[in-house]
């Protein structure tokens, strides 16, 4: 038998220790996943930190035709973004690959081989082509960004707590399909808003029946109106009974925080798409509004010092980004998605790339103030919205749900062992302009 050494013992003992105390702080867990916004748009000003991966300190800019070598007009991103976006950006998967790539059909095999790479440079083209416009004005509006003066609550947050600026959206495409990818590991083929979601028809398995079957408590708190409830698209919800107990409106939410009733898990719904969601034309002062009353909700609570806040943004709504995303990534499962571009071919997609950066953040006082998070250490994964789930089987000791979620890189090591007493009661309020 092998004698390990004492030094070894030490390690191992801490190293036991450390995960043992993470996992007994963080009792309850929400997550809101709020619509529509890319990381540079909304967070790419940021100053209060040099790490910060933005667009305030390089220039980013755009070809006005990305298909079009001869066409020499550039547009660059500039700090006047406005609270209500005038147009919707196209954000099919389709009209993403235009924007990541600068066509709507990129060979798939190249780029799992590297040979065909995002360029992040088809924003303001596919936003003419989407609105048949020549007006590089409107269509710069894709690609314009917001200042800290704009987003004060956001901008307080991240200040306060971790910020992620390399976490990046599931798929290059649609609300429901990463919607599916952060609560199940995959959207089981669904590429687009389709029908199925509308009437719990997705069979996979996932996080919601992974934690009943553990016995740990959930709900899904909910104001949505175009959309179901997300714990809603999968079919066991529904004939398990869970939607009849396990999904409530969101002003039980309120309620629950107030009394310290909230459950192990706590998963939010904003409504789409007009007030509260960011998701155009819901203006950002609105979406700063909500997301502050949730924050303060969760700060008076009764469980405040037990819990983990996450935030984040289902896809970027085709809002431009300078990072390039990840390619050659594991997809949930072995289904793949056609549907036909804007120039009527079939384009077809296998989940193997993940969708631009979308701003996140860890809120509890649990974790670090100010702390700026950029590419994983020690893990081959990139942060992305299956690390909560993989985030979550190491903490309730739960299964991997599929080959994404296991790629994922998690976060455990941003949660520490020092309570923070500092953490704000109240954000600032928004601001209109």
């Amino acid at each position: 038998m092998a004698v390990l050494s004492l030094a070894t013992l030490l390690t191992l003992a801490l190293g036991a220790t450390a995960q043992a105390s993470w996992k007994s702080n963080i009792k309850n867990v929400v997550v809101l996943v709020e619509e529509n916004r890319s990381f540079d748009t909304l967070l790419g000003g940021l100053k209060y930190n040099p790490k910060i991966d933005g667009v305030r300190k390089q220039p980013y800019c755009n070809p006005v035709n990305v298909t079009n070598p001869d066409d020499k007009r550039r547009v660059c991103a500039r700090p006047i973004a406005k609270n209500v976006a005038p147009d919707d950006p196209n954000h099919s998967i389709s009209g993403v690959n235009m924007q990541l790539f600068g066509t709507w059909h990129p060979n798939e095999t190249a780029v799992e081989a590297g040979e065909e790479k995002p360029t992040m440079q088809g924003f303001v083209t596919e936003q003419m082509l989407t609105y048949h416009t020549d007006d590089v004005s409107r269509a710069a509006e894709a690609i314009n960004y917001l200042t800290p003066d704009h987003v004060p609550v956001f901008n307080a947050m991240a200040e306060n707590f971790v910020l992620f600026d390399r976490w990046f959206c599931a798929v290059p495409g649609p609300t429901n399909p990463n919607r599916a990818y952060l609560t199940s590991g995959t959207s089981h083929g669904h590429g687009r808003n389709d029908a199925d979601f509308d009437i719990s028809a997705l069979p996979q398995r996932s996080i919601f029946e992974q934690l009943s079957e553990k016995n740990i408590t959930w709900i899904n708190y909910s104001n949505t109106t175009g959309f179901l409830p997300d714990a809603m698209f999968y079919n066991w919800t529904v004939t398990s009974g869970k939607a009849a107990t396990n999904v409530k409106p969101l002003s039980q939410f309120y309620e629950d925080a107030k009394a310290g009733k909230l459950p192990s898990f706590t998963y939010i719904n904003p409504e789409c798409c007009n007030y509260w969601s960011y998701h155009p034309p819901s203006p950002v002062s609105m979406g700063e509004s909500f997301i502050k009353s949730i924050y303060e909700a969760l700060r008076a609570s009764p469980q405040w010092n037990e819990t983990l806040f996450i935030l984040t943004f289902d896809e970027h709504g085709g809002f431009a980004d300078h990072v390039p995303t990840p390619v050659n990534v594991p997809a949930g499962d072995d289904l793949t998605y056609t549907e036909n571009a804007p120039d009527g071919k079939p384009m077809t997609f296998n989940f193997k790339r993940l969708g631009p950066r979308v701003p996140t953040l860890l809120i509890s006082p649990w974790v670090g103030k100010g702390v700026v998070v950029n590419k994983p250490v020690g893990q081959t994964g990139e942060y992305t919205h299956t690390s909560i789930l993989a985030f979550l089987a190491k903490l309730w000791d739960l299964d991997i749900l599929t080959p994404r979620v296991a790629w994922s890189a998690t976060f455990e090591d941003l949660i520490t062992g020092h309570l923070r007493t500092d953490t704000p009661e109240t954000l600032p309020e928004p601001v209109t302009w």
